[in-house]
């Protein structure tokens, strides 16, 4: 594996959760190869979501695998884990080298360009384990991350570069809300992977 040995991290966060950036861990050819293969061989679909009875199709693409078939409640809409890929398991294997945690799905999102992003949200869902580590990965087009407090409104930021990896832990989904802002200054896609711990009953 083409593997760039992260430098320690500190914590972006002041206080009430731990969110921790890796920067690349991926050689930018190794990057774009994963890019591609994710492109091209992941079951892309447009998101649904049903908000206030109102049923919504995102341009947004997204994708579940995971260890088993088992269900993933968001948004009033249900998704089923696909079996994992070979690049899948291979990027899971590595982030879980480098966070040391155990993932057991993978939910993938796919932005064409700058124009879809993703509103400010929590991944508190039921289904997920208390305080569990989420794993970020990115690839493809550099794209501003942002994190907001829930009471005090603090931010902060990051750019999320290609075969970086950045992960979330501890009480951050409790107090922290996080977005993907939309953007004119993008016009390529970008793939992120997000590895997560579910409650296989969820």
């Amino acid at each position: 594996m083409d593997l760039f040995s992260p430098e320690p991290v500190i914590n972006l966060l002041p206080y009430d959760g731990t969110v921790q950036y890796y920067g690349r861990i991926l050689s930018a050819q190794k990057g774009l190869l994963y890019f591609e293969k994710l492109l091209s061989t992941i079951a892309w679909k447009n998101d649904e979501a049903k908000i206030f009875g109102k049923h919504f199709i995102t341009k947004r693409k997204a994708a579940w695998y995971g260890d088993n078939d088992f269900s993933y409640t968001y948004s009033n809409t249900t998704k089923h884990a696909l079996p994992w890929t070979k690049e899948l398991l291979e990027l899971k294997m590595l982030a879980e080298k480098i966070s040391g945690q155990i993932y057991n799905s993978c939910l993938l999102n796919l932005y064409h360009n700058g124009d879809e992003g993703m509103a400010w949200h929590s991944d508190n869902e039921k289904s997920l384990e208390l305080n569990t580590a989420i794993a970020s990965m990115s690839f493809g087009a550099e794209r501003k991350f942002m994190l907001k407090h829930k009471l005090s409104k603090q931010g902060v930021s990051v750019l999320l570069e290609s075969g970086s990896l950045l992960v979330m832990k501890d009480t951050t989904q409790t107090h922290w809300l996080h977005c993907l802002p939309k953007t004119k200054k993008v016009n390529k896609p970008r793939i992120n992977l997000t590895f997560r711990t579910y409650n296989m009953q969820g």
